[in-house]
């Protein structure tokens, strides 16, 4: 019954403005409300641009750690309209819209530049409008969840023959378990608090993470050797509830793309710093890196990305993969 009672209450916080015409904008993620985490940070700009450009005419109130519930529920509450705007990963905008899996296809881009071009072309925007369309959800920008890489406590892995015969801990997804397939190691599916456990009882040989995650769950304590190929770029997506959108003001929803804007940037530059230092940060908890060669790279894209390519076509649609592959050649310098 309490349950029922705030969804309705929420739900007629779209259309009801509060007694002074003030709208509130319900703002959640995932990242503890720290000043080294680039969620929060870039939630205290966006919140702080926003209500400063609309003279306060809509207030931003910031749920941090998961506050608002787990992907699903937050994904869900995005989608009904209880919750106004979440910034998610992948995995967890997959629960309500599955072709955000186009962007774990292996190997996508050069270098972090390249991949904010793409996420920043005419293709981001009629992503966003299929996906307004199909869960009346807006996707207002992306940001990066950190480089994935290769860890292991058996040996160095130079080029996908390294990985013959290891254990690698992989999420729940097809799409993982193909990749890894497809490099000649067997992916074995392990939820990520029982992940540290693993490693530490040799459950698996391996991992692969962005180093944010690495040093988030101090995966380094069980793993000797790290292999910075940067096989996928994992996303978080800063997303508005449609009817919510549409309900602002021409200047409010301006300030509310502004201050996205701004938001993205921080996001960018905080996690990407971390990734483009990853080897030192790493040397200096006591890994071995390694960072394989153009050549190196070109073996594992060539092994991993065509069957990955396949699923995404089959299970996703074409469509969905042709657009981003054609936004990936255009922006490339």
């Amino acid at each position: 019954m309490k349950l029922k009672t705030f969804a309705i209450t929420a739900a007629l916080a779209l259309v009801l403005p509060l007694a002074h015409g003030q709208k509130v904008m319900k703002y959640a993620h995932f990242q503890p409300a720290k000043d080294d985490q680039p969620k929060h940070v870039a939630a205290l700009a966006f919140k702080e641009h926003v209500e400063k450009a609309t003279n306060g005419s809509v207030k931003v109130e910031i749920y941090p750690a998961g506050q608002f519930g787990k992907d699903q529920a937050t994904m869900e509450g995005l989608k009904l309209g209880t919750l106004e705007l979440a910034v998610a990963h992948d995995g967890a905008i997959a629960t309500v819209h599955k072709p955000i899996g186009v962007l774990g296809i292996p190997f996508l881009y050069d270098n972090h530049e390249h991949a904010w071009r793409v996420y920043d072309s005419a293709w981001k925007d009629e992503f966003s409008a299929d996906m307004i369309k199909k869960t009346g959800i807006r996707l207002l920008g992306l940001a990066d969840n950190g480089v994935r890489h290769f860890t292991n406590s058996a040996r160095p892995i130079q080029t996908p023959a390294d990985m013959k015969g290891m254990k690698i801990r992989i999420q729940p997804s097809p799409v993982f378990k193909t990749m890894i397939e497809s490099l000649g190691a067997s992916p074995s599916a392990i939820p990520w608090a029982e992940l540290p456990t693993a490693l530490q009882q040799k459950v698996v040989d391996g991992q692969e993470n962005g180093v944010t995650n690495i040093l988030a769950a101090s995966l380094y304590q069980h793993q000797k050797y790290a292999t910075l190929d940067g096989h996928v770029w994992s996303v978080h997506a800063y997303m508005v509830n449609e009817r919510f959108y549409q309900g602002l003001t021409a200047a409010e929803r301006k300030a509310v793309d502004e201050g996205t804007r701004k938001a993205v940037d921080i996001h960018r530059k905080m996690t990407s710093e971390q990734d483009k230092n990853a080897k030192a940060i790493l040397e200096k908890l006591g890994m071995q890196v390694y960072v394989p060669t153009a050549a190196q790279i070109g073996e594992f894209r060539k092994l991993s990305q065509p069957p990955v390519r396949q699923w995404a076509e089959t299970e996703l649609g074409k469509p969905y993969v042709d657009s981003l592959f054609k936004a990936i050649e255009a922006t490339k310098k």
